[in-house]
């Protein structure tokens, strides 16, 4: 841990009380004028820190920095089941863990605050600006045939929509299979890939990564997204970061003991928006009208076609009809 990480630190564990800059030095075995000089290192990497004259520094109370300490702080006794890292920009956490999976733990976390090359589902390009949003990704090795796989991604949803609603007044609603959103706007993103073992038909191991806009970005969202996407908060709060990350590991690890369990199943059918609607399923030669009957137990998108025939979705995409949302 570097000194600017210590120092950070120990700004994190005051709980709002000012730490004067002689106790600092004495802790890190550094001089007054080093501190300082950190601290302006932090105000310039977008920390918000409050001095006072005879008291010191105090990290602001709209601060929410992404940091390994502040998760491990939110994780508290649960911090064990996890091995941490934490950047402030990264190409992909997808990316990087997958060309690093072999090398890695289970239950390795990548997290990163800002992504320059995020990717979604189909090979599309994810936003993923800085000092808004929460972009991980997790190593799993999974007991699960591959064509289950989407087990992995509907834990992640619920897990997301448990977090969202320990951490703030948001009601996530889930749009099949990977999408969360909140007041009719996307606010999560999930993909999951994998590596095929071809003698069993498992995997060997599965990155889940996940992409949350907590904030909305200062410049707003890009125009080719500004009418789909939403934040899950309206207004910035001191940690709300570090304790939605912390609180959806915990969750998605609660899930992942047993993904075939049938109560999991049936909370991501509750929380699905899609049932009951008009939509449209995405196939290669194009858009077929249904209706969103149910979720199996599989997780799989029960649908029925106007021709009346009935598909179970393990895959693939669908989009509610034209003018059929209505958001509550």
């Amino acid at each position: 841990m570097t000194t600017k990480e210590k120092l950070l630190e120990l700004l994190e564990t005051q709980n709002g009380d000012y730490l004067s800059g002689s106790v600092i030095a004495k802790e890190l075995g550094i001089t007054r004028a080093a501190v300082w000089k950190i601290i302006r290192q932090l105000e310039s990497d977008g920390f918000e820190l409050e001095a006072m004259t005879n008291r010191g520094y105090r990290l602001g109370e709209r601060n929410d920095m992404l940091t390994e300490a502040g998760i491990r702080r939110e994780l508290g006794d649960k911090a064990s089941l996890f091995t941490l890292e934490v950047f402030d920009t990264i190409t992909s956490t997808n990316t990087v863990m997958k060309e690093r999976a072999d090398a890695l733990p289970e239950w390795h976390v990548i997290v990163s605050a800002s992504q320059t090359a995020g990717r979604g589902r189909t090979g599309r390009s994810f936003y993923s600006p800085s000092d808004s949003g929460i972009y991980l990704s997790v190593l799993l090795h999974p007991v699960l045939p591959a064509a289950e796989a989407t087990r992995i991604t509907t834990a992640a949803a619920v897990a997301a929509c448990r977090a969202i609603e320990a951490c703030t007044d948001a009601k996530p609603e889930i749009k099949w299979v990977n999408d969360v959103f909140v007041k009719g706007k996307k606010v999560c993103g999930i993909l999951t890939e994998g590596s095929l073992n071809m003698e069993t038909g498992g995997l060997d191991w599965a990155v889940m990564g996940i992409g949350l806009n907590v904030y909305e970005p200062k410049e707003g969202f890009p125009d080719d997204i500004r009418q789909i996407a939403g934040p899950i908060a309206d207004t910035r709060r001191k940690n709300l970061r570090n304790a939605l990350v912390a609180s959806f590991l915990v969750s998605f690890h609660e899930i992942c003991i047993d993904l075939t369990r049938a109560d999991f199943a049936e909370e991501y059918r509750k929380r699905s928006f899609l049932l009951g609607q008009d939509i449209l399923v995405l196939k290669s030669d194009g858009a077929v009208p249904a209706v969103a009957l149910d979720v199996d137990d599989e997780c799989r998108l029960v649908v029925q076609y106007e021709n009346g025939n009935r598909e179970a979705l393990s895959s693939g995409e669908v989009s509610v009809r034209p003018a059929e949302r209505i958001i509550k």
